[in-house]
């Protein structure tokens, strides 16, 4: 996407466009925010499939793997989609912590709080479709888009009080850094330094926030990784474990299904008939 901002609206006739397209599993350089009104998605992401109804809202983090299926329900679909590069708005809550979590889909109620929403993306679609369109306008609107999101998110109690963890900016830059670097034979003391703290109390941040060590979220990190390329690439699986740092296949064979439960080639073939 070369714009900064886009939004469109999905109706009927563009949900039957969409499911007569070729739609394969993909990954883009910029932030996706679906806000479904009516109708149903059928959401591949994180490697699972799930099958959402209205209302709902689906968020996807640039260069995660997925597949949306807007779909009609009892003759009805429609389904706002926003997208916007991640320096458009800096300080919204969605940030690389999604990587580690599946929570891209959040169902919600036929409430007062969604009638909001559509309200403000109304009011962002009017804006985007002026012949000179404001940013800074539209940047308040999808402001202020997510700090209902978020309340709401609050509300439901989702990832025990998720808003507060994302909140710790020593965090937010560790995330930073290791999308910078996961690939390449760093461990703890690299991150640490760069962050000017202890490995000690980069450790406790990251066992406090995921509950996962600084190595830990490193693996997951490349394994999350190394299940896109099984899913994207016909790369062998020697040449994958390479690619991110494991010199020897049979170890990253090994640290694969201790961390997925089944092997890289097993994961290949799981996908393609969950996909097919």
């Amino acid at each position: 996407m070369t714009e900064i901002f886009k939004v469109f609206r999905i109706t009927e006739s563009e949900s039957e466009k969409i499911m007569q397209s070729v739609n394969e599993p993909h990954s883009h350089d910029f932030e996706e925010l679906i806000i479904g009104n009516k109708g149903q998605l059928e959401h591949f992401i994180d490697f699972n499939s799930k099958l959402i109804d209205a209302p709902f809202i689906s968020f996807v983090t640039q260069g995660k793997i997925h597949r949306a299926k807007p779909l009609i329900k009892d003759g009805e679909c429609d389904m706002w989609v926003l997208r916007f590069k991640s320096e458009f708005i800096a300080e919204t809550t969605f940030s690389l912590y999604a990587s580690f979590h599946d929570k891209a889909n959040i169902s919600l109620q036929s409430n007062q709080c969604f009638e909001k929403l559509d309200i403000l993306c109304k009011m962002i679609y009017d804006e985007y479709s002026q012949e000179a369109p404001d940013l800074a306008v539209i940047r308040q609107l999808l402001s202020a888009l997510f700090t209902i999101i978020e309340s709401e998110r609050r509300k439901l109690n989702l990832d025990n009080d998720e808003s507060k963890k994302i909140h710790s900016s020593t965090f937010k830059n560790f995330l930073r850094l290791l999308e910078e670097h996961y690939k390449e034979s760093k461990d703890v003391n690299f991150y640490a330094e760069k962050l000017f703290m202890t490995s000690r109390n980069l450790n406790l941040i990251c066992q406090n926030i995921l509950q996962q060590s600084v190595s830990e979220i490193i693996e997951t990190r490349k394994l999350t990784e190394a299940k896109n390329l099984l899913m994207t690439t016909d790369k062998n699986i020697a040449e994958i474990g390479y690619e991110l740092g494991f010199n020897e296949k049979t170890y990253f064979t090994h640290a694969f299904k201790r961390k997925a439960g089944m092997t890289p080639t097993e994961f290949r073939d799981e996908m393609q008939k969950l996909l097919s």
